[in-house]
């Protein structure tokens, strides 16, 4: 364990769990693995399984974090950014709870909590215990999974305690064992001769001190149970069973000590001797578990708290229990193998009144049962024999789960309120069946969510239609959400059909929205027509009924639908979105509008203000998900921008934030924006392979066609001075876009295309008057290149002067679009050359100035090319190509290439080379595929050991 904590100490972590049976010694393991980590000056959080009642959401994880609260040194929280408002779920202090309705979801709090831990073990590292797993909650055992497989690079030990006894957590735990990703140490019981000499050790004396009937009773007590062996022998010797006897220790009554009984005899002898009070209140701590406040008990005995702390302060109380010191006001049992014993002793009615009597306390001194107390209730009222008033309570806590995003949970909650108000009214039934399918679809149950309708049948007149409609609806959206889309059309039909022909407006209005949705993602001619009308009837029934979040959403979905043919009415209906949202207090939102605000400024005019703030918005409150939404976003306009090693620093970043938080619809777009970059790049190959990796992992391309073959390959034609090619290209857009409308702008039809036209004299004034009236022209790319072909059409009509203001328009229209900028220079020049007009020999020198430093060889040769021609000079452009060895550079080999092949001679990794080349490690790892594909070398190894003895004597 040493090793393990020295190399988190260094940034190296790892995953460490201790398996086996109760009492067998792990809580024992873990407290001396933390005195290494306290001796180390290491960072030190435990937390344990709930043992009180079922579980609670996220106990374990949320008593180890808030110790950090509790420091004299506590950890910047602020530099978590967006992760710090997620863990207002487990810390209230640090932001109001985000939960998965609000944007949240439990991989994005798993994320949040790694990189808690990671912040606090910088430096010396941290050490994170969680006990008796096995009792721990669905949601913090995904969140311990997630831990498991991301722990490696962080400077952090996760140890974890739990039994050996079949469980979710023993799963994750042997699963984890199997791919290396976790240690598992299984603790095995003492054997004979082990057990003789712990109890030796306990007695402060030899092992040949011990007589052997005493070992012989422990090992049959315990069956070499660490635990069971000190508890036995305490109660060997409390009960004059072991004595000292003129300086040895003899054993008097062998007849007392039988296995496993002996342990649960010395439990009760201690209980016996204890007095009626104290005996009371040992019995009722023990209905509420491991762990107890002061204030039911005293609800429960109608003692004071002076009377409380004098009793459980006697010797003999607290040799079972003792106070907790991180909780003040509480107390617990020193093992949960003493509450155990304790509850053994009950005879069932008696327990059964006791467990009615602390559930009456614990609800009065707790009023509407805030947090677990709720869940707590319902077992008491369960023990009590209570079967309706359980369920209902279970129901309650079923509910506040779902809505504090913890669904794996709220499902275990609803199944057992569903079980005992089996004899209830078919009303309570369908309480239960609502929220359960709500939780099983936010749990990603999508399978059992769909077949749960034939619950339906079993509630019958509890349910009314409008309420099997909801249930429907709610189906509809969680099959959308998984892409199943005949299962969600089915949902709305069904859906549709509970209602008839004769339901409210305000019946219809969740149904059209989700319906909406789904036409969205289906390819042909009329689903956008359809989607639009549906969002439209949606979104003003919504406003007048009251339903507030589908009327944002269905503004928004309107925003999209019409953004491609009328931007400025695509922004009122963002705007009136963000409206609502800020008006009834719903800032995820808010945050939506705002985004999607701040993309159509970006396309109208390339400002990036309001992306920005929907980004910081969106971290303040922990809205993970909105922020990779808006980074996804941002990238395009990098590209666009020309702002390529920027972009891909981001989009490698968000690809590889969403893809570990299954954030699908974030990556499919990032997956697409790799595509775009090496378009813009000129990398016709690196295009191809960003093709297949899209297809490989996202499947079809349709809805995307149009950008893929207009805004991609048509654009990498043009810097490969493959126009034929471009033009292609462009049609091809133009055909995906016909057969298959989509909500995404860019696919060429108002701008390159326009442009590329008007060069070859397809296209006159009409056509340029045409494209240019329809008001989707007006975003800022398309602009840049439209205007160029205007000045175009002024030049070859005799119009010299207004096609030089042109030029010089387009330029300025162009300004955020550094290489679009360029190409339209190079390709108006082109034109200027041909017809006498303007300064083209200028604007063809700037444009071969750009795409040389660009390394876009085709057309800075073309403009070099052109000026040549029209009788300019022209300046040789080699720029390092002669440092580079005339063997590598016959191979092919580029002078950024060359940079990267001498930093490898220094046994550099990626990421070095990266920072010292100023590029993204993506860049790097190009370079080096391509360099060792021109050489045929195998490995980095040998392109450095090449580096390092080329001859140079060629170079130049």
């Amino acid at each position: 364990m040493g090793e393990l904590l020295k190399s988190a100490r260094g940034g190296r972590g790892a995953a460490v769990f201790l398996v086996g049976e109760g009492g067998i010694g792990k809580s024992r393991l873990a407290a001396s693995a933390a005195d290494l980590g306290f001796a180390a000056d290491m960072r030190l959080l435990r937390g344990r399984g709930s043992a009180m009642g079922p579980t609670a959401p996220f106990r374990s994880l949320t008593e180890a974090l808030l110790s950090l609260a509790r420091l004299d040194s506590p950890v910047d929280v602020d530099a978590l950014g967006p992760y710090r408002a997620v863990l207002g779920r487990l810390i209230p202090d640090w932001g109001p709870p985000v939960t998965e309705h609000d944007g949240g979801s439990l991989i994005i709090l798993a994320e949040a909590v790694l990189r808690l831990i990671g912040l606090a073990g910088r430096g010396n590292g941290c050490l994170v215990t969680l006990e008796d797993l096995h009792e721990a909650d669905p949601e913090t055992l995904a969140v311990v999974d997630y831990l498991i497989d991301n722990i490696a690079r962080q400077p952090i030990v996760l140890l974890g305690t739990l039994r050996a006894d079949q469980s979710p957590a023993l799963e994750i735990v042997e699963s984890a064992a199997r791919r290396d990703a976790a240690v598992l140490i299984r603790l095995d019981r003492l054997d004979k001769p082990d057990v003789r000499r712990l109890a030796a050790a306990c007695l402060g004396v030899g092992k040949h001190d011990v007589p052997q009937d005493a070992a012989d009773l422990l090992w049959a007590g315990s069956a070499g149970n660490p635990f069971l062996v000190e508890e036995i022998l305490g109660g060997m010797v409390d009960g004059g069973l072991l004595v000292a006897h003129e300086g040895r220790w003899q054993v008097r009554d062998t007849k007392r000590a039988t296995a496993p009984h002996t342990f649960v005899r010395s439990v009760a002898r201690r209980v016996e001797l204890l007095d009626t009070h104290t005996r009371d209140l040992v019995s009722a701590a023990a209905v509420l578990g491991q762990r107890f406040p002061l204030a039911v008990l005293r609800e429960v005995t109608d003692l004071s708290y002076r009377d409380l702390l004098s009793y459980l302060h006697t010797d003999r109380a607290a040799q079972l229990i003792a106070s907790d010191d991180q909780a003040p006001g509480w107390y617990g049992f020193q093992h949960q193998l003493i509450v155990e014993a304790v509850l053994s002793l009950l005879a069932p009615a008696d327990r059964a009144r006791l467990s009615a009597q602390v559930a009456d306390a614990v609800e009065a001194v707790y009023p509407g049962l805030p947090g677990e107390w709720c869940q707590v209730c319902a077992s008491l009222r369960l023990n009590a024999g209570e079967t309706a008033v359980a369920g209902r309570l279970f129901l309650e806590a079923g509910r506040r789960a779902l809505n504090q995003g913890a669904a794996d949970s709220a499902v275990a909650l609803l199944d057992r309120a569903w079980e005992w108000l089996e004899d209830e009214d078919g009303t309570a039934r369908a309480d239960v069946l609502e929220t359960l399918l709500y939780a099983l679809a936010e749990a990603g149950q999508i399978d059992r969510g769909l077949s749960s309708v034939i619950a339906l049948d079993q509630v019958g007149a509890g349910l009314d239609r409008q309420r099997r409609a909801r249930l429907r609806t709610r189906l509809a959206w969680a099959a959308h959400a998984a892409g199943r889309f005949t299962d969600g059309i089915a949902q709305v039909d069904a859906a549709r059909a509970l209602l008839g022909p004769d339901a409210s407006p305000a019946d219809f209005a969740p149904i059209d929205i989700v319906d909406a949705y789904l036409a969205v993602d289906q390819p042909g001619q009329e689903q956008l027509r359809k989607a639009e009308v549906l969002a439209r009837r949606a979104a003003t029934v919504a406003e007048t009924a009251n339903l507030h979040v589908v009327a944002c959403q269905a503004w928004q979905l309107l925003g999209a639908l019409v953004r491609p043919r009328d931007p400025v009415e695509a922004s009122a209906c963002f705007e009136h979105s963000r409206a609502i949202a800020v008006q009834h207090e719903l800032p995820i939102w808010e945050i939506h509008a705002l985004a999607r605000l701040g993309n159509d400024d970006a396309m109208r005019d390339g400002n990036l203000d309001r992306m920005r703030q929907a980004r910081q918005k969106a971290s303040s409150i922990g809205a993970v998900t909105a922020r990779y939404h808006a980074d996804a976003s941002t990238s395009l306009q990098l590209i666009l921008r020309g702002e390529f090693d920027a972009a891909e620093a981001l989009i490698d970043e968000v690809l590889e934030a969403t893809t570990r938080l299954g954030l699908r619809e974030a990556v499919r777009y990032v997956l697409m924006m790799r595509i775009v970059l090496a378009g813009h790049r000129g990398r016709s190959q690196d295009l191809e392979h960003a093709l297949a990796d899209f297809r490989a992992r996202e499947g079809d391309l349709v809805q995307h066609a149009p950008r893929v073959h207009g805004l991609s390959k048509a654009i990498c034609a043009l810097l490969e001075e493959d126009r034929p090619r471009a033009v292609a290209e462009l049609s091809l857009a133009l055909d995906f876009e016909a057969a298959n409308p989509t909500i995404y702008a860019y696919a060429g039809r108002h701008g390159v295309q326009l442009l590329l036209r008007i060069l070859s004299g397809a296209a006159g004034w009409a056509a340029y008057e045409e494209i240019v009236s329809d008001p989707a022209s007006q975003f800022r790319w398309d602009r840049q290149f439209s205007t160029f072909g205007r000045a175009v059409l002024l030049g070859r009509s005799g119009q010299h002067a207004k096609a030089t203001a042109a030029v010089a328009e387009a330029i300025s229209v162009g300004e955020p679009y550094e290489m679009g900028r360029h190409l339209g220079l190079r390709l108006a020049g082109e034109a200027a050359l041909a017809d006498g007009w303007g300064t083209p020999v200028e604007w063809l020198r700037t444009a071969e100035e750009f795409f040389h430093k660009a390394d876009i060889p085709a057309v800075a040769g073309a403009c070099r090319a052109l000026l040549r021609g029209a009788g300019a000079r022209v300046a040789q452009r080699r720029s390092g190509a002669e440092e580079i060895p005339a063997a590598l550079r016959v191979a092919g080999v580029t002078v950024r290439e060359y940079e990267v092949m001498q930093l490898l001679v220094r046994r550099l990794g990626n990421r070095e080379i990266a920072e010292q080349l100023h590029l993204s490690t993506r860049t790097v790892e190009r370079h080096i595929s391509s360099l060792l594909t021109k050489t045929g070398l195998p490995n980095r190894k040998a392109l450095g050991e090449l580096a390092a003895t080329v001859d140079t004597s060629g170079a130049g």
